[in-house]
């Protein structure tokens, strides 16, 4: 499910992708990455993909323990280049 930037629901979309990128860096698979932070496959699968669903600032949390990252680098919002406009979601 795709969500436009001033929808607060487009949050969960660049962290699923930000929680992808580290998984991998890391060499875990969904599974092992739900094995260590005692989350379901499908949890895990749902936040990478976009499927909506809420979860916790201590999901988050838990996931960069076992990432071994910064909890804050899984909420960076990377910005496409040829697309690099600052969005006022107060407008």
């Amino acid at each position: 499910m795709e969500f436009k930037r001033n929808d607060e629901n487009y949050v969960y979309g660049f962290i699923g992708k930000n929680i992808r990128k580290y998984r991998k860096a890391k060499g875990l698979t969904q599974a092992q990455l739900a094995e260590k932070a005692n989350y379901s496959k499908q949890f895990i699968s749902n936040m990478e993909n976009n499927v909506h669903q809420t979860f916790s600032v201590g999901t988050l949390w838990r996931l960069s323990l076992v990432l071994e990252i910064e909890m804050y680098k899984l909420c960076i919002e990377e910005i496409n280049e040829k697309d690099n406009k600052k969005v006022d979601i107060l407008k």
